[in-house]
């Protein structure tokens, strides 16, 4: 397959400096791009790469115009990550054939479950009673959506997410567990996207709600009455514990853990592997376990950690001066 720069331009804007006919057969990092592959410069600190790499074109911010002209062809726009991810929605567009159903034969769909006309559902996906999906949502293989639950438009939901299992609910009786049946749903809004084997607990008593836009790493575990805000991302294997309020535009890195009924404000970003013992009600970047913290005081605190070995050393050392001063 092959886009012709001109069409790229014409598609999605932007300022060409080459020729608009030239052939594009694969997108490609600087490094290893070839002459008919185009590429992007995301950060000035890349700026190396540019000038030894051998893409057809590289896609650039102005400040980086003048170094993108010297190697060769460039395509300037304000934002070059951002118009290199819609370069590759671009492509995908062009390379899909749709073929066959929108539902595999393969998908078991109850007749009480609503499945828009416009709508993909894949092999072996599992729809049941009472599920609602929404137009030009995508279920990929092995996707299960539970009794209730619904997904809205333009949502991608990859191989073996599991949506409405029940909820970790048990209430203890003597030395034995009393199951608390989950009588809440799953409420997925429009433009989400879920990965593989990410799986979300229905309610106990009211719904787990996933906002528009939110993005969801594979191997994810939302817990039952989670709600997370709008475009807020998640990367892979977080954990969510129940009841936890998740506010909007916020980032969890991977392997991070929050505890249930916790809150966090919108536009609050955790670092990879922390875990988030205490609601966070101001904007900012967290980080760590012991505990977390405002990021800036917590790389100071880590920074001392790292020291303490020594420190403790040179304690000791002046309490044996200090003693010997004393005897003396």
């Amino acid at each position: 397959m092959a886009l012709r720069l001109g069409a790229i331009v014409d598609a999605l804007g932007g300022e060409l400096h080459g020729d608009p006919n030239l052939q594009i057969e694969g997108l490609a990092p600087l490094e290893s791009a070839n002459p008919s592959s185009l590429s992007f410069l995301s950060h000035a600190k890349y700026r190396q790469q540019l000038a030894t790499s051998q893409a057809a074109c590289v896609i650039v911010s102005p400040q980086m115009r003048t170094e993108a002209l010297a190697r060769g062809a460039c395509l300037v726009t304000e934002q070059p990550y951002l118009y290199f991810a819609r370069v590759t929605q671009l492509w995908r567009q062009q390379q899909s054939r749709k073929s066959g159903p929108l539902i595999h034969p393969s998908a078991i769909i109850d007749p009480e479950a609503f499945v828009h006309p416009q709508a993909q559902v894949g092999p072996l996906c599992v729809i049941e009673r009472g599920a609602h999906i929404g137009a030009n949502t995508v279920l990929k293989s092995r996707v299960t959506l539970g009794e209730g639950c619904s997904v809205g438009e333009r949502c991608i939901l990859h191989s073996g997410v599991v949506i409405g299992a029940d909820g970790f609910g048990f209430a203890p009786n003597g030395d034995a567990w009393e199951k608390i049946e989950q009588l809440g749903a799953v409420q997925i809004g429009n433009d989400v996207e879920i990965g593989a084997n990410t799986c979300i607990d229905r309610g106990a008593l009211q719904d787990t709600v996933i906002e528009d836009g939110v993005k969801l790493d594979n191997l994810i575990q939302i817990g039952h009455n989670v709600r997370i805000g709008r475009n807020t991302a998640m990367a892979g294997c977080t954990g969510v514990a129940g009841s936890a309020v998740i506010g909007a535009n916020c980032t969890i890195g991977g392997s991070a853990g929050i505890l249930g009924h916790l809150k966090l404000a919108d536009g609050v970003h955790i670092s990879s592997f922390s875990l988030v013992t205490r609601s966070i009600l101001k904007p900012g970047h967290y980080t760590g376990v012991f505990p977390i913290d405002d990021n800036a005081s917590w790389e100071k605190n880590a920074a001392t950690l790292k020291q303490l070995h020594g420190l403790r050393d040179r304690v000791r050392a002046l309490e044996n001066q200090i003693k010997e001063s004393n005897k003396s």
